[in-house]
């Protein structure tokens, strides 16, 4: 009896061992976003500066939604002058950046902005709905959605310069 106890108690630990090798193995920047290629949800966000943005009101421009938040650490800390640097080097193509911070206090938030003087819209996501909505799981998630809406693109982690140029140049 206690033999069949052990082979029991081995044979339901395997399954739990090989799922826990495919997760370690598996790496979370390839997972697919099942949104590319569809409609962006729609958002609207109030911006730290009061204004206010959302998806309707920016259809006909490209649009780099970058999701991140002050305790993001080296991830946001390594995006953020790339983004800016985008951001300068594309705002007069019609290229809009929007920032969502995401689960962080205001305060930390606008610390983070004025350390990286980041000069593109920025806002929070208050009640989270926004990164639920695009299925963010973790930041910095960036979402490149075209003129008429469509996501085109889906970038997990932080984005470097090159990404960033070559994405931007796609939409256009």
């Amino acid at each position: 009896m206690a033999t069949w106890k052990k082979l029991s108690l081995l044979l339901s630990i395997i399954p739990i061992l090989l799922l826990l090798a495919y997760g370690f193995k598996t790496n979370p920047r390839e997972v697919p976003s099942p949104l590319v290629g569809r409609q962006a949800p729609p958002f609207a966000v109030v911006m730290f500066d009061g204004s206010h943005n959302s998806l309707e009101q920016l259809l006909g421009k490209p649009i780099v939604l970058n999701f991140w938040a002050s305790w993001c650490f080296p991830a946001c800390y390594e995006e953020a002058p790339h983004l800016e640097a985008a951001w300068q080097a594309y705002r007069d193509r019609g290229v809009v950046f929007i920032g969502v911070d995401i689960q962080d206090r205001d305060t930390d938030a606008k610390g983070f902005i004025d350390r990286f003087k980041l000069s593109f819209p920025n806002g929070p996501d208050v009640q989270g709905k926004i990164s639920i909505d695009y299925g963010v799981y973790g930041v910095p998630e960036t979402f490149f959605i075209g003129k008429d809406g469509t996501i085109h693109y889906k970038h997990v982690g932080a984005l470097n310069e090159k990404v960033l140029r070559a994405k931007i140049e796609e939409m256009l």
